[in-house]
């Protein structure tokens, strides 16, 4: 008897289909450059909007935008302090997709 999983998906390839449509959203929430460039950032520590706007050098309106849609998928969390919103990551585990989908673009550029 096996034990219960708690909303992993054991049998890959024929998940519900539930879980396939969150996982489409959750690929169409990271599928911009600038989203990928904001995991990226939010993956070595929280990160708030200023700081975004001044590492990857896109006007801060840009940079909002792409954070309520990453937001909204579940992707990020805001925390206020004091006047500013510090935001990371919710999961671990959409930054290694992300590194993974950077691997495989970059060895299919070699």
């Amino acid at each position: 008897m096996s034990a219960p999983t708690h909303g992993r998906v054991d049998d890959l390839s024929s998940p519900r289909a539930d879980i396939l449509e969150h996982a489409g959203e959750l690929l169409r929430a990271l599928a911009a450059p600038v989203r990928i460039a904001i995991v990226l950032q939010l993956r070595e520590s929280q990160r708030c909007v200023h700081e975004l706007v001044d590492a990857l050098d896109v006007p801060q309106p840009l940079v909002s935008q792409h954070l309520r849609i990453l937001k909204a998928a579940g992707v990020v969390a805001g925390e206020r302090s004091g006047r500013e919103v510090m935001y990371r990551l919710v999961d671990d585990h959409l930054a290694e997709i992300i590194v993974a989908a950077i691997s495989h673009a970059s060895e299919e550029r070699q």
